[in-house]
């Protein structure tokens, strides 16, 4: 054969020998890679001991409490750890309103961040052996009086809610959130066995307001607004009763020790978009 197809054959076996060796390093070195991967995550991220969890922000939980509610065992692999899935046990389980978990490599630990209940308010619920005392967090949680000894409680607690039902933890939620902006004198949050929700208040009496559905919001708003303009003359004139269950036509009932006063009907806070009809008046002392 001529010399230049020996010479171009001879190039040919020497590349693919070459990438014959190229491919053997990968494998070999691929293969070392992840046994040794494999052994760090199993033998060297390792919980072995219980001090390796840290546990902060909590002044009631203690370490032992929050391994046990999330069930470590040791040795436990850390990166085997979800920490979404051990936070949510941990909410389950512990009197915390809030819980956030880390996983830390060096040195190995599981940090455990969180935030104690605080008891904002009075509560009462209906049980088959007849109304149960107890307290709220400020998220709705139901506290029973014997949890609310091992936690702090924020306030003088004068607040009470009646009718408390797990279904209505969102919508109590809601309405804790903007006390402070409802007004002063907020006494009670009611929810009546039919879903109904009211406020009572010292400036404005009875508020009625439906049910907690997706307008709570803008009758929260409502009941705001009426509390910053409503006239001092009507403000705290029992018995008094608002109606809310439709927040763009509010209904107003005052009435005097010495006979009814003229139905009152104030406009909700304006809002962009199209113009709402004007409010339509309300019978004197009705409901």
């Amino acid at each position: 054969m001529p010399p230049g197809v020996l010479r171009r054959k001879e190039l040919r076996r020497q590349r693919r020998s070459e990438r014959l060796r190229q491919l053997w390093r990968i494998l070999v070195f691929s293969g070392m890679s992840v046994g040794l991967g494999y052994l760090l995550l199993r033998q060297g991220w390792t919980l072995r001991e219980p001090n390796q969890v840290e546990v902060l922000g909590s002044a009631v939980v203690s370490r032992d409490q929050v391994i046990a509610a999330a069930g470590l065992r040791f040795p436990q692999p850390l990166m085997a750890l979800q920490p979404r899935l051990v936070a949510s046990d941990l909410m389950g389980a512990l009197p915390v309103e809030q819980v956030k978990v880390s996983r830390l490599m060096l040195p190995p630990r599981l940090r455990v961040e969180l935030k104690d209940r605080e008891a904002v308010a009075r509560a009462e619920r209906r049980t088959d052996r007849g109304p149960e005392m107890g307290f709220v967090d400020g998220l709705g949680n139901w506290i029973s009086i014997r949890q609310h000894m091992g936690i702090r409680s924020q306030g003088d607690l004068s607040l009470l809610v009646v009718g408390w039902n797990g279904r209505h933890r969102s919508a109590l939620a809601q309405v804790l959130k903007e006390r402070d902006v409802l007004g002063p004198g907020l006494r009670e949050i009611r929810f009546e066995p039919d879903g109904s929700l009211w406020l009572s208040t010292t400036q404005l009496g009875r508020v009625r307001l439906g049910p907690p559905d997706a307008r709570l919001s803008r009758r929260l708003e409502v009941v705001a607004h009426l509390s910053r303009t409503l006239p001092a003359t009507m403000k705290g004139a029992p018995p008094q009763l608002i109606d809310l269950t439709d927040p763009e036509q509010p209904e107003l009932s005052v009435g005097t020790r010495g006979g009814s006063g003229p139905p009152a009907s104030p406009s909700p806070p304006p809002r962009p978009g199209p113009a709402v009809a004007a409010p339509r008046p309300a019978p004197a002392g009705t409901q």
